[in-house]
């Protein structure tokens, strides 16, 4: 029997949307891109949009995920590299998205949809620098406080831009674990 194509096309046009939002997320901001300009820079109508996506909180979350991905895989690539290394690679990548980052943290205190993205993105990364962490030895009743000091950490640095070797020598403070 053959199959249906048409949850595959779905998925294609979904991603072609993503993508768009996402390029104009990063060029102009998440409240300056329309939906309209998605639309347009997708080929298709703005209608269209609200076949795959509630609302615009929704496209952002979609936008989140497909960002967090690529981060997960480009993470995985660093795997050889410090400690102190990978985590100046994080703050670089979420540097690349600094408009995504600022409405994430603005949205979340009206928007439910972001809010609940953005908490399951702390519990992520929470459990990634803990795993890290109890995989270089440290104590486990520390792990909690130190992981969640690197969260703070790398908000810091993307709030507070440092010039590089300033940010290496933070993060290499974070690195020497007690």
């Amino acid at each position: 029997m053959p199959r249906n194509r048409r949850p595959r096309d779905r998925e294609a046009k979904s991603a072609e949307i993503v993508e768009a939002a996402a390029a104009l997320f990063a060029q102009v901001g998440f409240d300056k891109t329309s939906m309209a300009s998605v639309a347009r820079s997708a080929g298709i109508t703005t209608t269209t949009i609200y076949w795959y996506f509630q609302d615009k909180e929704a496209l952002l979350v979609a936008v989140l995920d497909h960002l967090l991905t690529e981060m997960l895989e480009g993470l995985q690539a660093q795997a050889a590299r410090s400690w102190t290394d990978r985590l100046l690679w994080v703050v670089e990548r979420l540097q690349e998205h600094s408009k995504l980052v600022t409405a994430v943290h603005a949205l979340s205190a009206t928007s439910t949809t972001v809010a609940t993205w953005h908490s399951a993105f702390h519990e992520l990364t929470d459990a990634l620098l803990a795993e890290e962490l109890r995989q270089s030895g440290v104590d486990a009743a520390q792990i909690p406080a130190m992981a969640r000091l690197g969260v703070f950490t790398i908000e810091g640095l993307l709030m507070h831009p440092l010039p590089r070797e300033e940010q290496r020598a933070v993060l290499d403070l974070l690195s020497a674990r007690p």
